[in-house]
């Protein structure tokens, strides 16, 4: 009993109670994702619009989710974690339940981006309030166990969603409102202001003393960039992954069973990888982590069964597990205080971008060069992700210990 009790305090160990309540919100929030899995089906099905338009649709929620991540992380400095969070959860349900009545192509247009805009607007928010309650030595713990509750409703939310479209597809609509606006009551009544005190001198600058601020942190743009890289290369498990398979002979059966391997091992071991990658360096273990990124889209070329397809998501998806849950922390520890909210902003923004990048790069090469030129060029881009995180390791962890000194004074 002890030991279970030991084990259990040194799994939630520097974890406030105020974490576990965001922890707790973030994983109904996601039960609750019904929408946008199904928003292409819906469009195409429900309202008969082409599929061409269709996908448009869709593209404009990702613009609205990369517009989000930028202004998300400029208000969550200037007015607060909690006000964003609040304004992200309440906002959005109102244009989800439109968007699920509405019948008019440019409403339908206009509302997708609103709710892109909406859903995605508290992710510096809470990125920022995390860095703010949790210790620099947790903050890899905490942010990994976020990403398990990610992608625990995740798993869950599809299976859901589609029993009720066969239903009723107004109901994933609305039930998607409830759960999103159920994590705004947890903020309203449970969470305070996390924001600490000293940050607050920086409502007094102007967003673009802000932004040449930024000129002077060449490692957050960097660090940055690489994650565009390597979204770039994790967006192919979505785009071309299934293409090749179905060169193979493979379709989407076995490209789901396939995938499954993914959330599986998320699911799986999250929580141990997370609980591993925090008593290791954190660039080292990046560094790893591309590489076995790059090594599991690099054996996609050697596939043609379903057992090898399998193999090389498995190897990708441990790079994915270790990257998720360590480089918030990175960029929690290199933020000042005044500026955690623009910096997880610019960094979940690189990772909007690559969501729209990655799949008209990588659909290119597949169509011009090939698949095994886009498999190879995954591998190396992996490979070189490695040696440009650990080439950026001593100057960053200098910068970390600057931060933490000036954070301490």
């Amino acid at each position: 009993m002890s030991t279970n009790k030991s084990r259990f305090a040194s799994l939630t160990e520097g974890l406030p109670p105020t974490y576990w309540l965001i922890w707790t919100g973030t994983l109904i929030n996601r039960l609750g994702g019904f929408v946008i899995p199904f928003l292409t089906l819906y469009l195409t099905a429900q309202r008969e619009i082409p599929v061409s338009q269709a996908a448009l649709v869709v593209s404009l929620f990702g613009a609205g989710s990369f517009l989000a991540q930028l202004t998300g992380g400029e208000l969550t400095d200037r007015l607060g974690r909690r006000p964003v969070m609040l304004m992200s959860f309440f906002i959005t349900p109102i244009f989800m339940v439109i968007l699920g009545l509405e019948r008019n192509l440019l409403f339908i247009s206009v509302s997708t981006f609103i709710v892109g805009f909406f859903t995605d607007l508290y992710r510096p928010a809470v990125g920022a309030a995390i860095a703010d309650l949790v210790p620099s030595a947790a903050r890899t713990r905490a942010y990994g166990y976020n990403y398990w509750a990610i992608n625990l409703g995740a798993a869950v939310a599809p299976l859901l969603a589609g029993l009720i479209a066969d239903y009723n597809y107004l109901i994933l609509f609305i039930a998607d409102a409830i759960t999103t606006a159920a994590f705004g009551l947890i903020v309203l009544f449970g969470i305070r202001e996390t924001r600490p005190t000293e940050a607050h001198h920086s409502t007094h600058a102007t967003a673009t003393e802000r932004m040449q601020q930024l000129r002077q942190e060449p490692i957050l743009l960097v660090f940055s960039l690489l994650a565009l890289f390597f979204g770039m290369i994790y967006m192919q498990g979505n785009v071309t992954l299934p293409l090749d398979m179905q060169s193979h002979g493979l379709g989407p059966q076995q490209y789901g069973a396939t995938i499954a391997v993914n959330g599986f091992l998320i699911i799986l071991v999250t929580i141990p990888v997370s609980n591993m990658a925090a008593r290791w360096p954190r660039f080292e273990t990046i560094a790893i982590s591309a590489v076995l990124l790059g090594l599991g889209f690099g054996f996609t070329a050697l596939a043609s069964r379903l057992p090898l397809f399998m193999l090389s998501v498995a190897i990708w998806t441990l790079g994915e597990i270790a990257a998720t849950a360590v480089a918030p922390a990175i960029i929690a520890d290199l933020s000042p205080v005044a500026l955690r909210g623009l910096y997880q902003g610019i960094f979940g923004s690189a990772w909007g971008l690559a969501f729209f990048i990655g799949p008209l790069s990588g659909g290119w090469i597949y169509e011009h060069l090939g698949s095994n030129t886009l498999w190879l060029g995954c591998l190396i881009l992996g490979i070189g992700l490695a040696f440009a995180y650990l080439g950026m390791s001593k100057p960053a962890k200098r910068r970390m210990e600057r931060t933490q000194l000036t954070s301490s004074d």
